[in-house]
């Protein structure tokens, strides 16, 4: 097969996988040092850092052959799916020539399982280091890791990849099994364990004088992250979310990704016939963010006293809102930042500023305004020195306005 044709299929094959964003890179190598790519700068698959840069991604499989039978993967064993594979030399060969044409800035690669796991693991690693060592690749590099892989082939891929993922797929255990049942949670755990361990070591030893003196041996020092597929069984978004606590506090995730379950050609009957509303899963990730960034728990955002999936027609902060009402409205000018944060509207960039500004000045509400914040969504739970809402309405009755000041504005919190 050309490899034209393989690159069709093996990049149609690995749109599945959510997880590939770039963000917290470092640079492999300088111009000085002779290598070649970066992490930075603007470059098929796009990925966002934290600063807003577009990192554009190789993102293919080394393979779609599998010898698992996962019951909603598309690349199952018993799929009736075209099959391909690359060779190593030709995925580093598409990498170098995508790279020079300044169509990527670096590779997201991934792969069924072929022969064994560690088979498989090393073609992965072998591709890493060629690029690397061979090639003087300084660009970005994530690779898909096999959980249960031999943990040498783990620390290798560290060693040469920026970021490593292992996907959990199912929030609970019940659920793998029943749809992954080659697939083992101890495994996986036990993988981002093992990760998290050499990670942590490495960034130690960067820290030490001999490590600053010499430069420590780096291992995936843009982190791990794994990814849920939501809606291929009956876990609630709280369950789900308790699970994503889980990860980030027991293995350091970087990011945990979620991905809506898309039905699949000859899906078996224990799947869903319908996909669940793409809404559900952005609404997962407005939630995540919450959890991580803005002091909410998952008590908070999905309490075990009312329905466990998120509100789909409004964001989970409004809905957090409208349930303690009698926390509001909050006094911008003396608030703590992290009652700010639970406001309607108000994200971290504009708390912030918020706290920076009102040290020399009281806050009126043309300062918000200039500020960009959604006053629609913000003004019926604040107080300003010239704002002070009339009434407090009832949830019911306010809940339709923070429906409409949502239209448009998807991704605000």
């Amino acid at each position: 097969m050309e490899t034209l044709a393989k690159l069709a299929i093996l990049a149609d094959a690995a749109k599945y996988d959510a997880s590939c964003a770039s963000s917290g890179a470092e640079s492999r190598n300088s111009l000085k040092s002779g290598g070649i790519g970066s992490t930075g700068g603007m470059g098929i698959c796009h990925a966002y850092a934290p600063d807003g840069r577009c990192i554009s991604l190789l993102k293919i499989l080394l393979t779609n052959f599998c010898t698992f039978d996962c019951v909603y993967c598309v690349n199952r064993r018993s799929s009736n799916v075209q099959r391909a594979r690359f060779s190593v030399d030709e995925v580093v060969g598409l990498t170098m020539n995508f790279y020079k044409r300044n169509y990527i800035e670096g590779l997201f690669l991934s792969s069924g399982i072929i022969r064994s796991s560690d088979y498989t693991m090393e073609q992965l690693v072998e591709i890493a280091r060629k690029l690397r060592v061979e090639q003087k690749f300084g660009g970005y590099i994530h690779l898909k890791t096999i959980p249960d892989a031999s943990p040498e082939l783990l620390a290798a891929a560290g060693r040469w990849a920026d970021r490593l993922s292992i996907n959990i797929e199912l929030p609970t255990e019940e659920g793998l099994a029943r749809l992954a049942p080659e697939k083992n949670l101890r495994d996986i755990r036990g993988a981002m364990g093992n990760l998290r361990a050499g990670i942590d070591h490495a960034r130690q030893e960067r820290k030490t004088p001999a490590g600053k003196l010499k430069g420590a041996p780096r291992f995936a020092p843009a982190g791990q992250s794994t990814q849920m597929i939501v809606g291929a069984d009956a876990s609630s978004d709280r369950k789900i979310l308790q699970t994503s606590t889980a990860l980030y506090g027991s293995y350091q995730m970087r990011r945990v990704y979620y991905s809506a379950f898309s039905p699949i050609p000859d899906s078996a009957k224990s799947l869903p016939l319908q996909a669940p509303p793409l809404v559900r899963e952005h609404r997962l990730y407005q939630a995540d963010w919450l959890l991580r960034f803005y002091g909410f728990t998952v008590e908070d955002i999905a309490p075990i006293d009312a329905q466990e999936n998120l509100a789909l027609d409004i964001d989970p902060k409004a809905a957090w809102a409208l349930r303690n009402r009698a926390m509001f409205p909050v006094d911008v000018q003396r608030a703590p930042r992290e009652t700010l944060l639970k406001v309607p509207g108000l994200g971290v960039k504009t708390v912030d500023r918020l706290i920076d500004l009102r040290r020399h000045k009281t806050l009126r509400y043309d300062d918000l305004v200039r500020l960009k914040a959604p006053m629609k969504k913000a003004a019926p739970f604040i107080t300003l020195i010239d704002h002070k809402p009339q009434s407090q309405p009832e949830s019911a009755a306010l809940r339709p306005e923070l429906v409409t000041a949502r239209q448009g504005d998807l991704f605000a919190v």
